[in-house]
């Protein structure tokens, strides 16, 4: 009788573009921060009670951010268990037969076991994912059945710290034109520098996560995953954005839809 693992082992995966957009998440959060506390809410603020509001409350969402992303990344995507023995492929699909018969339960050639419907193998990861929704490089792991939950999270906390960041910039250059403040050349270039690239960034990461966050949550409304609807785009001649009422997957009602949303 083939055994499996009660529980997958969580590991670092070993990818260099995922360690590197590790990297680079945390130091845009640690530049972001650092320019809005020195460079705008201290730098035009620091008279008005406005200016601990701010870094307080920035602050808070930096934090649910940080620890959202740090969730989806380290937590178990859902991982299928490998078999606890060394059985070959064909005695494991002997012994499991019934059970993918029963429960239409699929054979993956690489990772050499039975996995449940809807999961996929992630050649990156390097194991089947249940659920598996795309492999993600800014989490360096794969967003699945488990902790899909916490890379929603992510990406909302993500757009809401790039329209706040943006709107105190715009903020601190309309308090220093009715103050007319003056201040030397030196300070007054670098505080211009720090705003725009921290602007340019604001604009780049929102623009961006509000597109991945719009198609997750589109998917979970309607109960499918970017896998499946790749498979289903391959599949279908006639692409479902440009002919939706031919193409769309069969609709569901909206209860159904709030049931999706929070399943995940």
């Amino acid at each position: 009788m083939v055994r499996s693992v009660p529980a997958a082992t969580i590991k670092m995966v070993q990818d260099p573009c995922g360690i590197f957009c590790i990297l680079f998440t945390y130091t845009s959060i640690v530049y972001a921060d650092y320019v809005v506390i020195k460079w705008v809410v201290l730098h035009t603020m620091q008279d008005s009670l406005w200016a601990p509001f701010h870094i307080v409350l920035f602050n808070t969402f930096l934090l649910l951010l940080t620890v959202s992303h740090l969730r989806a990344m380290c937590s178990d995507p859902g991982t299928v268990p490998l078999p606890h023995t060394n059985d070959s492929l064909s005695d494991l699909r002997q012994v499991n037969e019934p059970l993918v018969k029963r429960e239409d339960w699929t054979m993956c050639t690489r990772c050499e076991t039975f996995r449940p419907p809807r999961a996929h193998h992630c050649r990156i990861c390097k194991r089947c994912i249940r659920r598996m929704d795309h492999h993600c490089p800014w989490i360096n792991n794969c967003v699945g059945e488990k902790n899909q939950k916490y890379f929603v999270q992510f990406l909302f906390f993500v757009c809401i710290l790039s329209a706040y960041t943006i709107m105190l910039v715009i903020m601190s250059w309309v308090r220093e034109c009715r103050q007319c403040k003056l201040y030397d050349m030196d300070t007054r270039q670098t505080q211009v520098l720090h705003s725009v690239i921290l602007i340019m960034e604001s604009a780049l990461f929102g623009m961006f996560v509000i597109a991945i966050l719009y198609d997750q949550m589109d998917a979970i409304y309607n109960d499918q995953t970017t896998m499946e609807q790749t498979i289903y785009k391959r599949s279908n001649p006639l692409h479902r954005y440009i002919f939706s009422s031919i193409c769309r997957w069969p609709k569901i009602s909206r209860s159904t839809s709030k049931l999706n949303i929070r399943s995940v």
